[in-house]
This record gives structure tokens, C-alpha cells and sequence, in this order.
């Protein structure tokens, strides 16, 4: 299997997931708010979970959209080896 190919279902595999993962948090986060606003309406606990959970999604987002190779690729880590074998030559 050819490298360009490796690359894109990789970051096919991280678009996939992370479309399942905001899925569920919606999922989840409706479910909550709705019992927040039946059971206890005075205090919106829920905005703890969103904003929470918000932060990682927001970082799978990052991960799978914005920065798809940046850390996750082995051009990336044969850089960090060389960048740290330089480091213990000087």
C-alpha cells in the first residue's frame, strides 16, 4: 500500500471519528439539558458538560481538520529524533 494512501485513511479514520464523537456529544449534552431544564431548571449544571466536553472536541476538531499531520505522522517523528539526536551530539 503506498504511503499517500496510509496518509489518507489515516486522516480519513480521523474525520470519521471525529464526526462520530460531536455526534454523540450532541446526542448526549440534548439528553442532559433536557433533564436540567425538567429536573432542576434554577441551576444549569449541564453547561458544565458542554463546555467541558466542548474543549475536547474542539481539540479532536483541531486534531482531525486544522492540524491533521502535524504530530501524528512519522515525517514528524524522525524530525523530533533527529532535532533531539542533534541535541545529545552538541
Amino acid at each position: 500500500m503506498s504511503d499517500i494512501r496510509k496518509l489518507a485513511e489515516k486522516r480519513a479514520d480521523a474525520k470519521i471519528g471525529f464526526y462520530k464523537k460531536f455526534m454523540v456529544y450532541i446526542a448526549v449534552n440534548a439528553f442532559l439539558a433536557i433533564i436540567n431544564a425538567v429536573y432542576t431548571p434554577q441551576y444549569l449544571w449541564v453547561l458544565f458538560t458542554v463546555v467541558l466536553w466542548g474543549f475536547g472536541i474542539l481539540i479532536e476538531f483541531l486534531k482531525a481538520f486544522v492540524f491533521p499531520d502535524t504530530f501524528e505522522t512519522e515525517n514528524y517523528r524522525e524530525q523530533k529524533i533527529r532535532e533531539e539526536m542533534e541535541k545529545l551530539r552538541n
